[in-house]
């Protein structure tokens, strides 16, 4: 079965099917993201998990339309955002999207900003640009918005630049200029990879009780299935540019049926059973997306690979209500855990 074949033809708030963007660089193409398909309805939560360069945030810069081309380009699929394509939009068109219907939090908090403008300043331009808000109310709602992500003295921080806040503050406040628009999908591109634990924390649940408060649909990107646990309803699991697992989150936890998804959650620390125990590691390294080989990619680090898995790549099939594995063995995965 094919990717895009796990798309419902009912009316979803956003809806992606076989996205596929590549990038030529001297040593050749890579292959970066291949036949990327799900969909996202109002107000829920779709984790996107999986390693570093597995193609999570290229998917959502391909959604965004903020590839630089060259060298990438989105090589065919479609976006349909409220039944438009988001994909066959003049640049003009999809600006008028951007950032009022559909935002985005960056995973840097410090390079997100313009170093010399003010926080208020950034968040006001959007609201005018947007809203058609005058100085004066864009400026009250700045100062609203900083209050509602928990900004502490709002009135008096909005005139401070990006470097008198620390990195959790630098933070929060991109989330208060993603929602200053009241946008339908808010996507959070590893927003809390460069923050401490405990800021991480804080961030995670800003984000979900923003989500519930304010009512629209999140796409978390992250590379930790843990972060994913208590605020996503669904997750797709990526490697080397396509999506192997996908599900409800309680049935991915609970009955994994990817060799892949199996070691995410392997790695995961624990303070319960598994305490003291060495965590376990996916033997080898990510595939180099220039040229991917035919079959499985994840064969060369599979457990359970056959021969067929070198020379068939296998497409999403269902396995439970709502839950898709790419793999061959997917049977074998289930009855080794």
């Amino acid at each position: 079965m094919e990717d895009s074949k796990v798309v419902s033809t009912s009316e979803h708030l956003l809806e992606v099917k076989d996205l596929t963007t590549r990038f030529d660089i001297e040593g050749g193409q890579v292959y970066a993201v291949n036949g990327v398909s799900y969909t996202l309805d109002e107000g829920e939560a779709l984790g996107v998990v999986g390693e570093s360069g597995c193609g999570k945030s290229v998917h959502a810069l391909s959604i965004m339309r903020l590839i630089p081309i060259p060298p990438g380009r989105i090589e065919k699929g479609e976006v349909s955002f409220k039944g438009r394509d988001l994909l066959k939009l003049s640049d003009d068109e999809m600006r008028q999207i951007r950032g009022k219907d559909i935002s985005m939090i960056f995973q840097d908090p410090m390079t997100s900003w313009n170093p010399v403008l003010t926080i208020g300043f950034q968040i006001m331009e959007a609201l005018q640009l947007h809203m058609g808000m005058d100085k004066v109310a864009a400026h009250a709602r700045a100062i609203e918005l900083l209050e509602l992500v928990g900004v502490p003295e709002p009135s008096l921080r909005v005139d401070d630049y990006p470097h008198q806040f620390s990195g959790g503050m630098r933070q929060r406040a991109m989330i208060a200029l993603a929602l200053a628009c009241n946008p339908s999908v808010l996507i959070a591109d590893e927003p809390t990879t460069a923050l401490d634990v405990t800021i991480q924390a804080q961030i995670v649940d800003l984000v979900k009780r923003l989500q519930q408060k304010l009512g629209m649909a999140v796409i978390w990107i992250t590379h930790d299935l843990g972060v994913v646990a208590g605020l996503a309803d669904r997750v797709n699991v990526m490697y080397a540019g396509r999506i192997v697992e996908t599900g409800p989150i309680t049935e991915i936890y609970k009955n994994p049926r990817h060799p892949y998804t199996v070691g995410l959650l392997g790695s995961l620390p624990s303070i319960g059973e598994r305490t003291g125990e060495r965590l376990f590691s996916i033997p080898g390294e990510p595939p180099d997306l220039i040229g991917l080989p035919k079959g499985c990619a994840f064969a060369p680090r599979c457990n359970y690979r056959t021969e067929r898995c070198w020379n068939e790549t296998p497409e999403l099939e269902e396995v439970s209500p709502g839950h898709y594995a790419a793999c061959w063995e997917k049977d074998k995965v289930r009855k080794m855990q």
